[in-house]
């Protein structure tokens, strides 16, 4: 099993950022594939972003393609989702997803193709 808790999720006004934080527990950090996902109020659960085991592979949404950035701490076992140039539109729950994966893999944006799932932290983004 793999335990994941986000923070860093708050209110910030339209244009400010946030950092998120998502450390794991519970197994190897360094054998798993990372994700970052979110809902918003009404809608779907959509990718945001992932990163290989090893971070050198990183694949992003559209919409935040640019404003962003996700990285990782294999030795703190944690991983991150830089949020910069925030929308009101990028209001939702962000949860962070871990996939066991070959070393050589890449980044994964299917949200079935993860195993294991924090409980989210909220961003609001006010106008």
């Amino acid at each position: 099993q793999v335990q994941l808790v986000e923070s860093g999720g708050g209110l910030v006004q339209a244009g400010g950022s946030l950092r998120l934080s998502c450390v794991a527990s519970g197994r190897t950090f360094s054998d798993y594939a990372m994700g970052w996902f979110r809902q918003a109020p009404g809608k779907a659960r959509e990718f945001v972003g992932s990163i290989s085991r090893s971070g050198g592979m990183d694949e992003y949404e559209d919409s935040v393609k640019g404003r962003f950035t996700i990285s990782r701490d294999n030795a703190k076992s944690t991983v991150y989702l830089q949020l910069n140039s925030l929308k009101p539109e990028d209001t939702a729950v962000y949860r962070c997803a871990a996939k066991q994966a070959p070393y050589f893999s890449g980044s994964y944006s299917r949200q079935y193709e993860y195993d294991y799932w924090g409980q989210g932290t909220q961003v609001t983004v006010s106008s």
